[in-house]
């Protein structure tokens, strides 16, 4: 009855965030590598007329990245976005968008200037209409096409450099697929040969604030195509669970009563196709998925290798990863130590934070564990569990900076591997995002999660947080103002007293009081996961 009650909305609602523009997938766009659409609210591209944004060339970070990718111009992704445009609307103070139609997540209204905090909840609170809603939003996603986006299904050179275009449509919840699956690919470097040690959302610092734009993103698509603004995305709290909890036909879909490795045909995720799991078919071919449908979801969760993830993550492992104060370390990817991403992520043990590649913990346990479609990097979010699994990864990010409270430049500024440093824009999204804005609390940027959420202090934390982050920004200053001004105050002080044995028959009428004081001186993923 939902769905069909929904099912108007495929030709009424128009999606509007994603991967490349529909109205800069052409010629004139790729060879003048400028993709400033015009606002629709009053037809100036970037809607610079009312001060929304304008059409500005894209500044570069030219911060050096780490040695793990030893090559330069062979891939698109490199520089991004600059390989296709070079030229992309900068929206103005709360509005955000390839056009500058959209605000700024977090905030709402005409003019965008309304905050707003929406909470994410548990999916085993919800109520079960609010549970069968958010299984006819994701049906509903996949059977919608995108009408502001389409795919690349070919590279750049492939493209004739922009004079033939190669692109298709793609519904919404497979625009996210692939969205992954293009971030995560191999380099193709012409004959058979491909880089595999590449990867612009996993295995290093981008890893957290690339699938926090992700779910961000992704949400607010599911909040566009159904008209429902008060949607978020439920999270999966897998901490010392025993099975797959949400692995039935009234969550995400049972087993198949004849092959393990399938759905049960009771769940409507049953009928749904998986794109881009052929990586070494396309990487044979040096072409890019074009999402073209390539079997059912697999998933047999238990059946895994036990030597590599031997169980679901404990508790514990969540505290003893949230205890590591440094959020990046060494070489900033899967071989770090002590380090909370990498710990988080996957590559680390839970018990000590030393690096080991060949187990799967936390983060990656989980994708093992699935034990099919959600177990190979690229084509991992063809599984609708994959959202709900990275949104408590996301709530445990969220709880690592609360905890620790860290700085912005605690996110490295340089040396990280390729499009991972804190001013490189996250591939492959447009409009464009850099991994340092993302490196900040839920709340700034619109959500919460309800089991993380302190009622009594939550006024006070809002009133105070803005005044902290501006004292943070000048704590340098201060400080040195407070130096300089206690020796001023010495100085000062030292000249008076002077003054006062020189001139000691002044009468105590024209004294100066400072001198009366004592106390005036002492004010101062390509791996598998």
């Amino acid at each position: 009855m939902l769905l069909s009650a929904l099912g108007f909305l495929l030709v009424v609602l128009q999606p509007s965030t994603g991967q490349f523009p529909r109205v800069c997938a052409n010629t004139q766009s790729l060879l003048s590598k400028e993709c400033c659409p015009p606002w629709d609210g009053d037809g100036s591209p970037c809607g610079e007329l009312s001060g929304r944004g304008s059409c500005q060339n894209i500044l570069l970070s030219q911060a050096p990245l780490g040695p793990q990718f030893p090559f330069s111009g062979v891939d698109d992704r490199e520089d991004w976005p600059s390989v296709f445009y070079n030229r992309t609307c900068r929206c103005e103070g709360n509005f955000m968008g390839f056009n500058c139609g959209e605000c700024k997540f977090g905030f709402s209204g005409l003019n965008c200037t309304e905050r707003q905090v929406k909470t994410r909840r548990n999916i085993f609170q919800l109520t079960t209409s609010e549970k069968n809603k958010f299984l006819a939003y994701l049906n509903l996603a996949k059977n919608i096409p995108s009408q502001d986006y389409v795919i690349a299904t070919g590279t750049y050179t492939q493209m004739n450099n922009g004079s033939n275009p190669m692109f298709r449509d793609i519904n919404v919840y497979d625009l996210f697929v692939w969205m992954h699956y293009y971030a995560s690919r191999d380099t193709l470097l012409g004959g058979s040969n491909v880089w595999r040690n590449i990867d612009f959302a996993h295995e290093a610092p981008g890893f957290l604030p690339w699938h926090r734009v992700f779910l961000l993103m992704w949400e607010r698509q599911i909040q566009k195509i159904t008209g429902d603004e008060n949607f978020t995305i439920p999270y999966w709290d897998w901490r010392d669970a025993e099975d797959c909890g949400v692995c039935n036909d009234e969550y995400m879909g049972g087993r198949h009563p004849n092959n393990p490795n399938l759905l049960s045909p009771a769940s409507i995720f049953s009928s749904w196709q998986v794109i881009c799991t052929r990586s070494e078919e396309y990487n044979s071919q040096q072409a890019l998925c074009s999402a073209t449908s390539e079997g059912p979801i697999r998933r047999n969760p238990g059946n895994n290798d036990k030597s590599r993830t031997p169980r679901l993550p404990s508790s514990a492992d969540v505290e003893f990863c949230l205890s590591l104060t440094q959020y990046e370390s060494g070489p900033m990817d899967k071989m770090a130590n002590y380090s909370f991403r990498n710990t988080l992520e996957g590559f680390a043990d839970p018990q000590t934070a030393i690096s080991n590649p060949a187990q799967s913990s936390l983060h990656n346990a989980l994708h093992i564990y699935m034990n099919g479609s959600m177990s190979q990097v690229q084509g991992s979010a063809n599984d609708p569990i994959f959202v709900i699994h990275h949104a408590f990864v996301d709530s445990i990010f969220e709880r690592w900076l609360r905890r620790h409270r860290p700085m912005l430049e605690v996110y490295p500024a340089a040396n990280a591997p390729i499009g991972h440093n804190r001013e490189n824009y996250m591939v492959p999204f447009i409009p464009l995002y850099r991994n340092g804005e993302f490196f900040k609390l839920s709340r700034e940027l619109g959500y919460d999660y309800e089991y993380l959420q302190e009622p009594a202090l939550e006024s006070f934390q809002d009133f105070l947080t803005p005044y902290l982050q501006q004292a943070r920004q000048i704590w340098a200053w201060l400080v040195g103002a407070a130096v300089f001004g206690g020796i001023v105050t010495a100085v000062v002080t030292g000249l008076l007293r002077a003054c006062q044995k020189k001139k000691g028959g002044t009468s105590s009428e024209i004294q100066p009081l400072l001198i009366e004081s004592e106390d005036y001186n002492n004010i101062s993923y390509q791996s598998n996961f």
